[in-house]
């Protein structure tokens, strides 16, 4: 390697792969699944020395276990259990489940294939390498940091001003972070916040990464991804994938019952959610992430639903997670407050601040059991699917529902 060792620890990662890896550890040990990367962004591309490095970097990363200690911590968390613990003691990552080239337009390729309970847990580190190998080789990289501590200073003294308010939040920037170290910049500042300023209105609460939340004594934050309500609704050949949000919500409460409850919404488009959403999830489940389409509409439509059930809004959280700044996560909390619990997951704007454009950059679960899967988002523009003609069958499905159910 060329560079440091990026990723330093199997607990960096965001807390949700914990807690899908427990639910699939228990309930779909079986599932196989194929992850592909892509590049959003149209003037990036990777080098050949960039592409190298990766391929070190991950195989640096496949070296790793878990230590005594990580464990221990991670058996804090009350919705972990003794037999998945147990199982992450003797997991590994593998690199020979991993295929890197660069055999794509933007210069890099990478897929993974094998069981879900490992490719799972690639997608996290893999991307905040292919973040860091990118900013450091393509970029004089301490100018950059420098200007990501210029704008971090900005957005503290914003926060100490008052100048926003955005109640509760929290930091998702992994996988799409400038470095490890401006990560951990960013965390720990916000973190000092509470004893620098007690009467600031927005309150920092923790950060998707567990290894920074351990290291900054915050708290780990996150439930579920959408490869969750994909595999678990997609992945068997015998299920309706228009009713993917039932079975994996299903799943979800068979593991967890109350605890670590909020639940995706558009996976399969929101409005579909909302038919599988009913009495008893839309109770068992503490509020609901928002990650696509207009949040306003979005958030509206969600009081507007608990309402129709009788249930009071104002108990429930109203998770925002999508291309967040401060900006707008003050015009969406004024808009919302009082009306229900609302906090928000901001990423890349904490993470990757600097003067040049961030990295667009995924990997999506793109089949499970050998059969396609896909994302139909409240947008255009977010889903991975090679199939177009899945895609196709998928919004026939659901069209077919929303009118006849």
């Amino acid at each position: 390697m060329k560079l440091e060792r990026i990723i330093n620890s199997l607990l960096e990662t965001d807390l949700y792969k914990f807690s899908m890896g427990q639910a699939i550890y228990h309930q779909f040990p079986g599932y196989k699944t194929t992850w592909t990367f892509k590049c959003r962004n149209e003037d990036v591309h990777f080098t050949a020395e960039m592409v190298q490095e990766i391929k070190d970097q991950i195989r640096a990363y496949c070296d790793l276990r878990f230590k005594e200690e990580e464990l221990d911590y991670l058996d804090t968390i009350k919705w972990f259990k003794g037999s998945y613990i147990d199982f992450l003691r003797i997991w590994k990552p593998r690199y020979d489940d991993f295929e890197i080239t660069d055999d794509a337009e933007c210069g890099l390729s990478i897929e993974t294939k094998g069981t879900w309970l490992n490719t799972s847990m690639y997608e996290i580190p893999t991307l905040a390498i292919v973040n860091e190998v990118y900013f450091r080789m393509a970029y004089d990289y301490d100018d950059l940091f420098e200007s990501f501590k210029e704008r971090l200073d900005a957005k503290i003294e914003a926060l100490k001003s008052g100048k926003y308010n955005i109640g509760v939040f929290s930091e998702f920037g992994l996988r799409r972070r400038l470095s490890a170290e401006a990560q951990e910049l960013a965390v720990t500042r916000l973190a000092a916040l509470k004893n620098e300023c007690k009467d600031c209105p927005s309150k920092f609460v923790g950060t998707s990464n567990v290894y920074l939340a351990k290291m900054s004594g915050t708290t780990p934050v996150g439930t579920m991804a959408h490869e969750w309500i994909m595999c678990v609704g997609q992945g068997d050949h015998k299920h309706n994938p228009a009713y993917s949000n039932w079975y994996a919500l299903d799943a979800w409460v068979k593991e967890y019952g109350i605890l670590n409850g909020i639940a995706l919404t558009d996976a399969i488009t929101t409005e579909c959610f909302l038919k599988d959403f009913q009495l008893t999830f839309s109770t068992l489940f503490s509020g609901v992430r928002h990650d696509s389409g207009d949040p306003i509409e979005w958030g509206e439509k969600m009081i507007a639903h608990y309402e129709s059930l009788d249930i009071d809004a104002k108990t429930k959280t109203l998770l925002f997670s999508d291309s967040l700044d401060f900006e707008r996560a003050d015009k969406i909390f004024k808009h919302f407050n009082g009306r229900a619990k609302v906090a928000f997951g901001i990423g890349t704007y904490i993470a990757n601040d600097t003067k040049v454009e961030p990295l667009n950059i995924v990997m999506k679960t793109t089949a499970c059991n050998g059969m396609d899967v896909a994302k139909i988002s409240d947008i255009e523009g977010k889903s991975v699917c090679k199939n177009p003609e899945y895609v196709d069958y998928l919004e026939r499905c659901i069209e077919w529902r929303m009118k006849h159910d």
